[in-house]
Order: structure tokens, then C-alpha cells, then sequence
């Protein structure tokens, strides 16, 4: 059981980055796209590069386990205002999943905030 607890951290921050990275990498291919993607939740299409380098940074960061708690935090509040700001449509039962996923991947973010990185990361705890 112990060699569960000691990786269980490294293989959240894995599935994390799994989300994260590519996704940020993917945006990279279609940056205009996504600017209007951005601008469909109120904010300013400029606003699309710093959310592309942070989805990227977030992906790295939870893959090495650098500064993991400060970008956990981050991640955790990235994921509470994009689901609030492009999901929640009370009406759309499609959009209500997602905005349940990005609440489940912040508490997941705001796990690594408060237990740190775990074994096998380039922080250490």
C-alpha cells in the first residue's frame, strides 16, 4: 500500500499534464480559431496566447513536478473560470458535464497544491 500512496501523486500529475499539454500544443495549430473561441466568453481575443503558454506551462509543470503547489493553485483557479466562463449553460446538459469536469480537475489541481508533488518530481516537498 505504501508504494501506492508514494505514486499516486506522479500518476495524478501525469493524467493532469495529459490534458494539459496537448491540449495547449493543439491550440498552437489554430491560434485565430481559438482567439474566437476566447472572445465567445466575453474576453478579449488577445487573451488567447497567455491561455495557450499557461496550458502548456501547466502540462510541463504537473509532468515534472516543478513548482507544482503554486501552478496546482493556478491550474485549480484556470479550470474554475473557464468552466464558469464557457460551460455554464443551465440548459445544455452537454455543457453542465463539462463544467462538472473542469470542478472535478480543480479539485484534482487543488490536491497537488496541498500535498505537493509527490514522489519522482523535481520539486521536493
Amino acid at each position: 500500500m505504501n508504494s501506492l500512496t508514494r505514486y499516486a501523486p506522479l500518476a495524478a500529475r501525469i493524467l493532469l499534464a495529459a490534458m494539459f499539454l496537448p491540449a495547449g500544443l493543439m491550440k498552437l495549430g489554430d491560434v485565430a480559431g481559438f482567439a474566437g473561441y476566447v472572445t465567445s466568453g466575453g474576453l478579449p481575443a488577445f487573451l488567447a496566447w497567455p491561455a495557450i503558454l499557461f496550458e502548456i506551462a501547466l502540462g510541463a509543470s504537473m509532468l515534472l513536478g516543478y513548482r507544482a503547489r503554486w501552478m496546482g493553485l493556478a491550474g485549480a483557479g484556470f479550470c474554475l473560470a473557464t468552466g464558469l466562463l464557457y460551460h455554464f449553460h443551465p440548459a445544455d446538459q452537454v455543457q453542465m458535464t463539462m463544467l462538472f469536469k473542469n470542478l472535478g480537475v480543480a479539485a484534482g489541481f487543488l490536491m497537488v497544491f496541498a500535498h505537493g508533488a509527490g514522489a519522482l518530481a523535481l520539486d521536493k516537498n
